[in-house]
């Protein structure tokens, strides 16, 4: 990642927006680093580099970042360069991190991240939620002006960021994306926000209506495939960018959609997120590990149907 303005960071924003999972050690489910990094040299071996996509740790996955940031800046035995650009590492913050901490954003001397994600508080956390979370998400815009903020709305778990929050949160001056998505009772206001704010910040699409946002402005695409299959989002992105929307939706159809049909009878078994991502990538021969309990491990359940859709899917490297 880089320093610099926040249209320059806003330039950076762009491509698929890879979030990936933490991987665990099975029996001590201690954080799986080395695992972790093999993963983000996958993916930019397949392609994910400024302009093509984005990669964003969790909270636990975040320490891996320095590690990366010195192999691919040196040229590694990879290169880290996919081709050209060093691709851009986010870190994640959790809800309530600023909040925790004053409004610091944990940035490190000499870490070179310059952009930083957070998510609006769940229900349970404060009673006046969107006043609170713009407080702290403002405390943040203020203690380290030199971080650009991502913003992404988990209204399924929190109340959710509104119209109206979006128009006071691009009155920061470091408010440089939001990663966006809304319930489906809220008549057009999944497009209205992107037509209305798309010049003002990086709008990431979480929604899976990638056509239709990129229509209106949105430079960039939330897509779990890209994490077993970086090559398959970075064409993918190629075709949006080309204006060559009937294949896209085609594609989405073929791969996106077998995808989500299964993760949604894994929600039937268990909650959480990334278990699906950490099956698929057990089943192309990448490090993997069942998520930490709550989360049920749902391979044994779900390995032959996972293995069958990658494979109707024409995943390489299926194992």
């Amino acid at each position: 990642m880089f320093h610099g303005s926040a249209t320059t960071q806003i330039s950076v924003l762009k491509g698929c927006y890879v979030t990936i999972p933490t991987l665990f050690d099975d029996d001590s489910l201690e954080v799986n680093f080395e695992g972790i990094s093999r993963h983000v040299e996958f993916l930019i071996a397949g392609g994910l580099q400024e302009g093509t996509g984005l990669i964003l740790p969790g909270r636990r996955g975040r320490r891996l970042l320095d590690d990366v940031d010195c192999r691919t800046d040196r040229g590694g035995p990879d290169g880290g360069r996919g081709g050209g650009g060093a691709v851009s590492r986010v870190p994640g913050r959790g809800p309530d991190d600023q909040y925790r901490r004053g409004g610091r954003t944990g940035q490190r001397p000499g870490n070179r991240g310059s952009l930083t994600l957070s998510r609006c508080p769940h229900r349970s956390t404060f009673l006046t939620p969107r006043m609170t979370f713009f407080e702290y998400i403002q405390a943040a815009s203020q203690a380290a002006p030199e971080v650009g903020l991502i913003v992404y709305n988990t209204h399924w778990t929190s109340m959710g960021v509104s119209e109206g929050m979006v128009e006071r949160l691009v009155n920061l001056p470091n408010m440089v994306g939001l990663k966006w998505s809304s319930p489906g009772d809220n008549f057009f206001g999944f497009e209205r926000v992107i037509d209305t704010f798309s010049e003002k910040l990086a709008v990431i699409d979480n929604q899976l209506r990638f056509v239709t946002s990129h229509m209106l402005g949105a430079r960039s695409i939330e897509l779990h495939i890209c994490n077993h299959w970086p090559e398959w989002g970075v064409r993918l992105f190629g075709l949006l960018e080309a204006g060559d929307y009937g294949r896209v939706q085609r594609d989405l159809m073929d791969v996106v959609e077998p995808y989500y049909r299964l993760w949604a009878e894994m929600e039937t078994y268990t909650s959480g997120d990334g278990y699906l991502d950490k099956l698929c990538m057990e089943l192309v021969g990448l490090p993997s590990s069942r998520c930490r309990p709550p989360t049920r491990d749902v391979r044994e359940q779900f390995r032959d149907k996972a293995r069958q859709m990658l494979i109707d899917c024409g995943t390489p490297n299926v194992v």
